[in-house]
């Protein structure tokens, strides 16, 4: 007997920075910011990432890429295994990834590659509360989802251990 189930992802497409909180804007500008600090000399695609922590404090990742392409690392990954070693028991509120390409300052749609996904779930599931993430979009839009399980609904977890 095949069971069937309904899956749903919620979210949000604001047509403008300026329709987030003024904390959902300030993480979507410090990713914006870190872009200019991506090493990637490879792709010239410039990716940015910030998050809020439950302390107030904010922080900032960038893509780290390598002339052995396996050896680069995503700004999401550099940015969550940067702050989970320096705050080990801080909560993340909100995340923002954003994108653009070398000499251009305008961002493009920037969203999270399948490691990230796990990444950033695995990390909400050790903290037992939602993480807020926004993802930069065409023509200044923002996607918001009020938990990054929306991104990857099917998460593998130390449960399915």
């Amino acid at each position: 007997m095949t069971e069937q189930v309904q899956l749903t992802i919620t979210y949000e497409v604001v047509s403008s920075a300026q329709e987030l909180t003024p904390q959902e804007r300030q993480v979507l500008q410090l990713a914006q910011q870190a872009t200019h600090n991506a090493y990637a000399p490879y792709s010239n695609f410039m990716v940015g990432a910030a998050l809020l922590l439950a302390d107030g404090s904010t922080h900032m990742g960038t893509n780290q890429e390598n002339a052995a392409y396996p050896s680069g690392l995503c700004a999401e990954r550099t940015l969550l295994f940067g702050v989970g070693s320096n705050y080990p028991q801080g909560k993340v509120e909100i995340m923002a990834v954003t994108a653009r390409r070398r000499h251009e300052e305008h961002f493009v749609a920037a969203c999270p590659c399948g490691a990230c996904r796990q990444v950033i779930a695995e990390y909400q599931h050790r903290q037992q509360a939602p993480i807020r993430f926004l993802m930069q979009a065409s023509d200044g839009k923002v996607v918001r989802f009020q938990s990054a399980g929306d991104l990857l609904p099917f998460t593998f977890t130390k449960d399915n251990l």
